[in-house]
């Protein structure tokens, strides 16, 4: 055995592969029979900001709407609680904005509205913008791939992607799930996800590199192992306060970024539990060993006449 593992995580990796399967399969499921609650970003339709002059309540405002005859009505605070954000499926129309004020006025006659905009997605270009965000997540997993594969070694990139890949599809596959509301600011949190859970992997995948070299003794298992526990600490704590920045805002932060952290959250965890399981799990499948690692032997040349 080499210094003092702490942990022997390499001991769960079988459990831990069957844990991953399990996820992705019910995510992949998820995704092909429910599909995905899409936003405005993506399916087209109305967006309009109404400032109140008192806070007023979300509910009270979607049933007005839906009462309305208003159809896939979503309300939210805008930043301030007497910033409301109304989305909504509805074609539109130069009388529109005026009318969802009349309805609104109505329901709440002792409070002041003004309509602060109006704004038209066409589906068209919500759908250019779903195309562009999973080209995105595509070429950001190639990039990655190749990055990993030049600094390290082919066998560390194939880790690394799929362990980015299984982070991915369980988020997606969580908002299917629960028919979270999927948009930009999500396709965003993907990206964060894919550079958060690089960079752990990389911490980790650096250390078994540098351990297959200087360390003689032990075998591949226990190297990982050793590698994993160094990293232990930082990953724990890089993990715990990047957690409770979103949190944070998961909580305080308001119904606009909400999801958006949310998805965040999940990439957190996923993504340390990737980066120790399924990117390391994936190196001892594929028979990693010093050899693979060891830099090219220097031939001499002789100089002499």
């Amino acid at each position: 055995m080499i210094g003092a593992t702490n942990f022997n995580f390499m001991r769960l990796r079988h459990a831990a592969s069957i844990l991953s399967i399990i996820l992705i399969v019910i995510s992949i499921g998820s995704i092909a029979i429910r599909g995905l609650n899409l936003g405005l970003d993506f399916t087209g339709g109305t967006l309009l900001e109404v400032q109140y002059e008192t806070p007023e309540s979300i509910e009270r405002i979607s049933t007005a709407l839906e009462n309305a005859g208003y159809r896939d009505v979503t309300v939210q605070h805008f930043g301030a609680e007497t910033d409301v954000l109304v989305r909504m499926s509805e074609a539109f129309r130069d009388n529109l904005g005026a009318e969802v004020l009349n309805v609104l006025q109505t329901q709440s006659a002792d409070n002041k509205l003004t309509l602060m905009r109006s704004e038209f997605v066409g589906a068209q270009v919500g759908e250019e913008l779903r195309d562009q965000g999973g080209l995105a997540l595509l070429l950001a997993l190639f990039v990655v791939m190749i990055y990993v594969a030049a600094r390290f070694q082919f066998k560390f990139s194939v880790g690394a992607v799929v362990a980015l890949f299984h982070d991915v599809i369980i988020i997606i596959g969580l908002f299917s799930l629960f028919q979270w509301e999927f948009d930009l600011t999500v396709m965003a949190a993907l990206l964060a996800v894919i550079g958060y859970s690089l960079n752990d992997t990389i911490v980790v995948a650096d250390h078994i590199r540098e351990n297959f070299r200087m360390l003689r003794r032990g075998d591949s298992e226990e190297v990982i192992n050793y590698s994993i526990n160094q990293t232990l600490g930082r990953t724990i704590m890089t993990s715990l306060t990047t957690a409770l920045v979103l949190f944070a805002l998961m909580i305080v932060g308001g119904d606009l970024i909400h999801n958006f952290a949310v998805a965040l959250m999940i990439g957190v965890v996923v993504g340390t539990y990737s980066s120790v399981f399924v990117a390391s799990s994936l190196l001892l499948m594929m028979k990693i060993s010093r050899e693979d690692l060891m830099p090219p032997e220097v031939e001499e040349v002789d100089d002499r006449p």
